[in-house]
């Protein structure tokens, strides 16, 4: 009997795919609309019943996931623009550049809200090595 391929790493983080079979979405809605339950996840993944919330308070970790991820936004977003229309305190370019990183990372924040819970998980829960539910 051949084994079956796992799937892909990257492709099953972003679409936010249990960590334990790669199959089972991780949260309840596929859509962050309405906002007051983008966060809302099912107890257990309905495909192989990995248990989504290791601990009580498991997710608290997720701010440190969470604040990188902006970090990272940020300065991507600052260089981006610094390379594509450059910088300069003359024509307040910096401030201009400033303003777009920052707004990107409102208009995706609630998108690294969720994928910090992802790659929280991520970390803890090893394929076909998960902890199912009793």
């Amino acid at each position: 009997m051949p084994s079956e391929k796992a799937p892909a790493l990257l492709p099953s983080i972003l679409k936010m795919k249990c960590p334990n079979c790669r199959k089972g979405n991780m949260f309840s809605n596929e859509s962050i609309f309405p906002l007051a339950s983008m966060l809302n996840m099912p107890d257990k993944c309905s495909e192989c019943g990995q248990i989504m919330e290791l601990e009580p308070g498991f997710y608290y970790g997720t701010g440190y996931v969470s604040y990188g991820l902006t970090v990272a936004l940020l300065a991507a977003v600052f260089v981006v623009y610094w390379v594509l229309i450059g910088l300069s305190y003359k024509d307040n370019s910096i401030f201009i550049a400033l303003s777009v990183a920052v707004g990107s990372c409102l208009l995706l924040q609630a998108w690294i809200m969720r994928i910090s819970r992802v790659l929280y998980l991520y970390m803890f829960v090893k394929y076909g090595k998960g902890h199912k539910a009793k």
